[in-house]
């Protein structure tokens, strides 16, 4: 059998106050239970630790030659005891965060620098996927979705929503013109992503009551794809906020069916698994993207 490091901490105390009855002081047992402890260890080395007579106890040498090593493991314990309680106390370590493209580049890009300026000892890595993944496949802490969720092993903190808008660049309508209604579309390119279906529903009910489901003349999983394809004037988009919003402040892109268009609304979260104690980067990494993305009618800007 193996020592513990109660035993172990027991034969220092006792070489160190040079008594039973001082190591129970010390380590606030019972004399009997530090007298039984020794033992117990002694039994499990097969060799005496220390010279026990009726005035004094004194480590035996084969006793000072395994204090001298249990020192040094406890020194090393102490040492890693008080790192994790200073890592509980301040953000420290590897923090794998991952997000969809669009969201990597116009969500969290620019305010990282932030996050690693507050919490220096934190080092991230951001990796994006366009698709939901699995979080202990691809050693990820927090992922950043958009839409609605349906895995219940997770934890969800949501930290936002961001409408989605039909837009076009002004080259584009120059050379085409505005659709003046949802019956027109079918005359125009129309941009699209691949997967999920749920993106291929438009903002827009047609004189059925029915949402638009744009079949689309070109499609890509991948939201900044289909923005720079938009920016291009290579057709009409279905896009959310947090892509476009600056490109539509600044003339780059323009909205279409401003009156007409359904305010839907897709929601953000950070998610972590359940079974899984949240470390302080985790919490703190999620808290500060929350105050940080700058939201404002919806819109990150």
């Amino acid at each position: 059998m193996k020592s513990t490091l109660d035993e172990m901490k027991a034969l220092i105390a006792v070489a160190d106050t040079g008594s039973i009855r001082g190591a129970s002081e010390m380590l606030s047992i019972t004399p009997a239970a530090v007298s039984r402890t020794i033992s117990r260890l002694e039994a499990k080395l097969d060799t005496t630790l220390l010279n026990r007579t009726t005035r004094k106890l004194s480590v035996t040498s084969e006793g000072g030659l395994y204090l001298k090593r249990v020192r040094k493991v406890l020194e090393e314990v102490e040492l890693a005891e008080g790192q994790l309680r200073r890592q509980k106390d301040t953000p420290s370590g590897f923090l794998r965060i991952n997000a969809a493209t669009p969201f990597a580049i116009h969500g969290l890009a620019p305010c990282i620098s932030r996050y690693q300026s507050l919490y220096p000892d934190v080092q991230i890595e951001l990796t994006t996927d366009e698709e939901n993944i699995d979080l202990v496949g691809k050693h990820t802490d927090i992922a950043i979705r958009i839409g609605q969720l349906k895995d219940s092993s997770l934890r969800a903190v949501f930290i936002g929503s961001s409408r989605i808008r039909i837009v076009a660049s002004p080259d584009y309508l120059k050379e085409f013109g505005a659709p003046s209604g949802i019956d027109e579309l079918s005359n125009h390119r129309l941009l699209g992503f691949s997967r999920p279906e749920i993106l291929k529903n438009w903002p827009l009910k047609d004189e059925n009551d029915k949402i638009f489901r744009a079949m689309s003349d070109l499609q890509a999983d991948n939201g900044e794809v289909l923005r720079h394809l938009a920016l291009s004037g290579a057709g009409i988009a279905c896009l959310s906020d947090f892509m476009t919003f600056s490109d539509r402040q600044n003339g780059r892109l323009v909205e279409l069916f401003q009156e007409s268009s359904l305010k839907i609304e897709q929601p953000i979260h950070a998610i972590y698994y359940k079974n899984s104690a949240t470390s302080l980067r985790i919490s703190s990494f999620i808290a500060f993207i929350k105050a940080n993305l700058n939201v404002e009618n919806n819109e990150f800007m």
